[in-house]
Parts: structure tokens; sequence; C-alpha cells
């Protein structure tokens, strides 16, 4: 009895330490980066808040009280009533679209080849993949050019037409920019979903009949629809905010190949600060939106 009163003495004695300084350090780091980012955000609202271009954009006298609030926002409108912006805004979410759809047309069945077999050359194909991840955006752009300078002239019927002349600087240059990027996104979200999937329902499939092809088709892809939303959505966001590959391969050409991200490049460049702070967040609000669909229908824990 005496030992093991001893014991329970010592255990009772023995007091870890406390979890608050870790907890607190964890909150501090994590706080700093994230009241950043809030800050950012801020600042921008509140410089074009105090800028005089709302001040362009009228309001119904019963809504006239409102104006201060509504700053931010009118200065958005105002920015939006300018043909230029608008064509911008039509064409960012076109040839996103576009990308996003290319994008996860190639990440599904390189992923799935990736996920579910081993080959010859894996590993190196898989480290190619994420070459448009590391490297830096205008080597993208600039590649692309290069690439096409050795696409040859293609005759049809006695007509010769210049595929060169048909993609660079014009619009489907835009698309091929944001979808070089976007792709490999993609195939990062797609891999971790397929790998998420379990293999048994496909094997039981094999032994039942189906070839490889009904086994994808039935069994498999109808499992990945929250993954394809992520990356879909991922793609998307991406290729949004995508502007060095766009700067050097398609131009920066008013309503010809300007995109949103271009956008606020050329209204820097004629010194238009507070369009180009509006446009940023017309951008943010886009990207908050889609990020937010992936987060609530799209997959959760992948581990990327």
């Amino acid at each position: 009895m005496s030992s093991t009163a001893n014991v329970d003495a010592a255990e009772q004695a023995y007091r870890p330490p406390s979890d608050t300084p870790f907890l607190v350090g964890l909150g501090v780091i994590s706080s700093v980066y994230v009241l950043l980012l809030i800050g950012l955000l801020v600042g921008d609202v509140a410089y074009i808040a105090t800028g005089n271009l709302a001040d362009t954009v009228g309001l119904p006298g019963w809504l006239e009280w409102s104006r201060p609030a509504l700053r931010p926002l009118l200065s958005m409108v105002a920015t939006l009533g300018t043909p230029e912006i608008r064509y911008s805004v039509q064409l960012t979410m076109i040839s996103c679209l576009f990308s996003a759809l290319l994008s996860l047309f190639v990440a599904i069945p390189t992923s799935y080849l990736l996920s579910r077999h081993d080959f010859p050359g894996k590993n190196l194909l898989d480290a190619i993949l994420d070459i448009p991840i590391v490297l830096p955006p205008l080597v993208v752009g600039l590649s692309l050019l290069i690439l096409f300078q050795f696409v040859p002239d293609i005759t049809i019927g006695g007509e010769t037409y210049s595929l060169r002349n048909a993609i660079v600087f014009q619009v489907p240059a835009v698309v091929l920019a944001q979808f070089m990027v976007a792709a490999a996104f993609a195939v990062r979200v797609m891999r971790a979903t397929f790998d998420q999937v379990d293999p048994r329902p496909e094997q039981v499939a094999l032994t039942l009949g189906c070839n490889q092809s009904q086994a994808f088709w039935r069994v498999v892809l109808p499992q990945c629809g929250n993954g394809m939303l992520t990356a879909g959505t991922l793609a998307w966001a991406r290729s949004l905010g995508e502007f060095g590959p766009l700067l050097i391969f398609a131009g920066a050409t008013r309503m010809k190949t300007e995109v949103l991200s271009t956008t606020v490049f050329l209204e820097l460049s004629i010194g238009n600060l507070e369009g180009a702070v509006a446009v940023s967040l017309l951008m943010v609000a886009c990207a908050v939106m889609v990020l937010v669909i992936a987060r609530i229908w799209g997959s959760r824990g992948l581990s990327l």
C-alpha cells in the first residue's frame, strides 16, 4: 500500500508545463501574417474610399446619405464604366473559364495515370509537371514565345496560314499562357483526389467484367466530383492572377488581349493609381468568391 501511495503522490506532485506560452507563440506568428493580409485589403479600400473616382458616380437622392460608406463600391462601378475595362472583364471571365476547362481536360487523365500506375520515367514526368509552378512566370511566357518561333506555316488548298500569327499576341495566346500555369495546379489537386479514392471498388469492377475504361468512367470518376470542382476553381483563380506569361506571350493591347491583371499594369503605367487599385479589388472579390466555392463544395483535406 505504501508503494502505491508513493506513486500516486509522485503523479500528483508532477504537473506538465503550461501550454499557454506555446499556444500564444502560435497565435502571435499566425496573426502577424493574417493581419498583414487584412492590412493590404484595408489599405486598398481606404485609398479608393478617399479618392475622387467615387464622385463621378451618381446616386438616387434617397441613397445620397450612404455615399461615404459606398465610396469603395462606387469607385469600382466608375472603373467598370469605361469600355476598356468592360472588355477586360469579359475577356478575363471567358479566358479563365476556357483555361480552367482545358486544365481539367489535361489534369484528369494525367493525374489518374500517375496515381494508379507505375511505369518507367514516372518520377521524371512528375517533376516535369511541376516546372510551371517553380519557374518564374516570365520564363514561361518567354519560352512559349520562343517555341512558337519554330512553328511552321500550314498550307491548305494552296492557301498558306501562319499558326504563329494566329496565336501569338492574339486572344488564343491569353488562354494558352493561363493554361500553361493553371494546369500544373489542377494536376496536383487531381492527383491528391485520385490518391484518396479507395481502389478496391475499381478492382471489384474489373473482376466483374469491366475493362479499365469502364471502371474509370463508371466507378472512379463519379467519386471525384468534389476534387474536380476544387481543381477547376483553383485553375480558374490561378488564371485570373496570371500576369508574366500574358505580358510576354499575349501582350497587353487594349480592346484586344487586355485582361484584368494586365489592366492593373496599364492603369499604373498611365498614372491612374486609383483605377489600378479599383481593378485590384475587383480581382480580389472574384478570387474570394471562387475560393469560397472551392472550400464549401470542393474537396477538403487534400494533401497537396
